[in-house]
């Protein structure tokens, strides 16, 4: 006990931090660095919704912490502000990606009437009556014009089909006093490939694309933070230049830059280091590395679980052997079959094999097998210590 007294007592003078929250994902800090031109068409094509007027859709798409979401609730926590006396707007926010959000229409719906103040049974009813319910309400809403902003919105339609975004565009014309704005925020630049035509010419969208961070403007972003963040003299010289020249490595990711300062510190609190030297940033990328990838294993979709699985089989037990798209997907088919999960056509299925790819959980090179045609070969690219506990997150997720 003695021992654990020790370390008790003593996490206060080890601490680096003055304030560890502003380097979470979920701060909104108040000046969002290079992005004021972005702030700015956001703001532009939003501002006639404080006269009650309906403005286009807008789908805003970007790599991962490129400060997309960031953008979008600071205008619309200014559009809050401003409309807050004159009910004339309100705004809702749903994460796709949360699959007991939306995973299913109904889900959607009931997040939604849930936000407005109302509520549906989680399951048990027929989907057209939950719209019906989320009509009713928004007929006795007071204001002019509702903006839903879906972040990750591709995360949804990937497990649903664009078809709710369809249903929600058509509610406008039921809709006497209250009009629907939808801003649809994506980590897919290809996202509107995914989108039935029928659904795309419903939506009347206006797009806007954020492009990755440079590494100078990186250290911007981690500077600003680690001051507010770290007491004096706790970050060693070169540590920021370090972080950003990874993240941009990463996409121009900013928010693995603020994870790999955050996790580095912890890194160095525990051994009881007064500052944070670069063999912590090095360790720290390796942590991350890996979470990132159980994490993508264990929020995948059972399809993309499936895919992942046979390929992680076949490399395990044809170690020696080349393994190939067909190889693959006879695997793969036979799995959805035992497990009576629903069977992709073989183009779906390299879809999935190009997103692994893309993921950097494989690696997939396309070659030509002559008169057979185009095929890819594949290649496991996870760790094998990462690989063993993603096979048993996916062997629990399936139920294998």
């Amino acid at each position: 006990m003695v021992e654990l007294d020790t370390i008790f007592n003593s996490v206060k003078d080890r601490s680096l931090f003055k304030n560890k929250y502003v380097l979470q994902s979920n701060y909104y800090p108040e000046e969002i660095l290079h992005r004021d031109n972005e702030v700015k068409h956001i703001a532009s094509i939003l501002a006639p919704s404080l006269l009650g007027q309906k403005t286009s859709n807008l789908f805003i798409y970007g790599k991962t912490g490129t400060g997309k979401t960031l953008s979008v609730q600071y205008v619309t926590n200014e559009l809050t502000k401003r409309a807050k006396s004159s009910k004339i707007l309100r705004i809702e926010y749903i994460n796709c990606k949360l699959k007991k959000v939306a995973d299913t229409e109904y889900r959607i719906l009931a997040e939604l009437i849930k936000k407005l103040g109302s509520e549906v049974p989680p399951t048990g009813l027929p989907t057209d009556q939950v719209y019906l319910k989320f009509i009713e309400i928004l007929r006795n809403c007071e204001e002019k014009l509702l903006i839903l902003i879906l972040d990750e919105i591709d995360q949804a339609v990937k497990r649903i089909s664009s078809d709710f975004l369809y249903n929600l565009t058509r509610l406008n014309s039921e809709l006497d006093k209250i009009q629907i704005v939808i801003v649809g925020i994506s980590n897919d630049l290809k996202f509107l490939d995914m989108i039935d035509q029928r659904v795309r010419s419903s939506l009347s969208e206006e797009e806007l694309v954020f492009h990755p961070y440079n590494a100078l403007q990186l250290q911007d972003i981690l500077r600003k933070r680690s001051d507010i963040a770290f007491k004096s003299n706790c970050v060693s010289e070169g540590v920021i230049a370090k972080c950003a020249a990874f993240a941009a490595r990463e996409h121009g990711d900013s928010r693995r830059a603020l994870d790999l300062l955050r996790v580095a510190a912890e890194i160095a609190e525990r051994e009881a280091s007064t500052k944070i030297d670069m063999k912590h940033i090095d360790m720290a990328n390796n942590k991350i590395e890996r979470d990132k990838i159980l994490d993508i294993v264990e929020s995948g979709t059972k399809q993309f679980q499936l895919v992942l699985f046979s390929i992680l089989d076949l490399s395990k037990s044809r170690p020696e052997e080349k393994i190939f798209t067909g190889n693959v997907y006879n695997y793969y088919e036979n799995l959805a079959k035992r497990l009576n999960i629903d069977v992709l056509t073989q183009r779906r299925i390299g879809d999935l094999i190009a997103e692994l790819d893309m993921l950097g959980l494989i690696n997939a090179v396309v070659i030509s097998k002559g008169r057979q045609g185009r095929t890819r070969q594949i290649k496991l690219a996870i760790p094998q210590k990462v690989s063993e506990k993603a096979r048993e997150i996916l062997v629990e997720s399936l139920h294998l």
